[in-house]
């Protein structure tokens, strides 16, 4: 496994725009460090779907940027970050769909901490999951020494319990029972490989349960975050906004129960992606493609007081 890279200066920070290889392609990431000299390095991890390094997705209208903004704030803030394109997503390979699963990104994440470890000499390190990331990132915490775990906006439910809950409010009782029964087969390790007329003539249930894909849903279903949550010893902020359409207060609550050494940080109307916005659904919506909109203030600040409070755990 080698890398390249590219790098940029200012007086501020110092920007890699990095390439690893791997046995099954090359990877694509930012790593965006203070000037100077620096041990601790921040690895973030993107939400689901066709989700980019900063945070933005194919299958939505207009750029967030907001792991883009959480980069260069903790950067700012004196802490290095590398944000990451998943295979298939952004600069990095592609992977055949139905070869795809959730292991693959927890793989690809614990062969970039390696990575950062080898080569740039990094001492202190912190995985930071965002939404489906929060998920992958509990697995990489499982099988790489960080230093702590940060969760923001990350569900706290099964994969398939936070589906059915999402859809529920989309969907009319007859197609909700299809999706179910489809989820409930996919869940116990069975594929379909023909989809219901029903399914089938939605685009989007189509899209979500094409057949290809399904591998993928099911190595995500095998997994509840709670119960990785609880094997993890090491610092953990669960952070979770008010005015999340996504993911609900209780999903933060759920995950912070599980274990002792979790704290939870509730931030008053910040929203799926990170930005201050209403409850109202459309306007919350509007921020997601609305990249002049600065991450929540609190935001930042919260996560530096909860890292300067890891100082005091073993290397």
């Amino acid at each position: 496994m080698r890398s390249e890279e590219a790098a940029t200066t200012d007086s501020l920070r110092v920007q890699h725009d990095l390439r690893l290889h791997t046995a099954t392609g090359t990877l694509a990431g930012t790593l965006t460090a203070p000037t100077g000299e620096v041990e601790h390095v921040a690895l973030v991890l993107a939400g689901s779907g066709p989700t980019d390094r900063d945070g933005n997705s194919v299958a939505l209208p207009g750029r967030n940027d907001c792991l883009r903004l959480l980069a260069t704030g903790l950067t700012d803030a004196g802490v290095a970050t590398l944000r990451v394109d998943k295979r298939g997503v952004g600069e990095s390979v592609a992977t055949p769909e139905r070869d795809l699963r959730l292991e693959t990104f927890v793989d690809d994440a614990v062969a970039w901490l390696d990575h950062l470890k080898g080569e740039f000499g990094f001492r202190r390190f912190t995985i930071v999951g965002h939404s489906e990331g929060s998920l992958i990132g509990m697995l990489v915490a499982d099988h790489f020494p960080a230093r702590a775990f940060i969760s923001l906006e990350g569900a706290g439910r099964t994969a398939q319990d936070t589906l059915l809950r999402q859809l529920s409010h989309q969907l009319t009782e007859p197609l909700l029972a299809e999706v179910e029964t489809i989820i409930a087969r996919l869940a116990a390790g069975e594929t379909v490989e023909t989809l219901p007329d029903r399914i089938a003539d939605v685009p989007a249930l189509a899209e979500m349960f094409r057949p290809d894909v399904q591998p993928y849903l099911m190595s995500w279903f095998a997994y509840d975050p709670a119960d990785l949550l609880a094997r993890l010893d090491i610092p953990i902020l669960i952070v979770q906004g008010t005015t999340d359409l996504q993911v609900e207060i209780a999903d933060a609550q759920r995950l912070v129960a599980a274990n002792h050494l979790a704290e939870m940080a509730e931030i008053e109307g910040m929203n799926h992606v990170l930005k201050t916005a209403p409850p109202d659904p459309e306007e919350n919506l509007a921020t997601y493609g609305n990249s002049d909109l600065p991450l929540a203030p609190p935001l930042i600040p919260t996560i530096m007081r909860f890292l300067a409070g890891t100082m005091t755990w073993p290397n």
